[in-house]
């Protein structure tokens, strides 16, 4: 389930973070996440 949804997020988001530091990859990866979440909630 874990990949599936990695997979999900790449394709649909795009797979490349580029940011610098680390605290821009987390800001970016959580972003990710919320917004792939946001989206599921309103497709239901």
């Amino acid at each position: 389930m874990c990949e599936t949804v990695f997979s999900t997020i790449k394709r649909t988001l795009g797979d490349v973070v580029r940011a610098r530091t680390w605290y821009g990859e987390f800001r970016k990866l959580i972003l990710m996440c919320i917004v792939h979440n946001i989206k599921r909630s309103l497709k239901q």
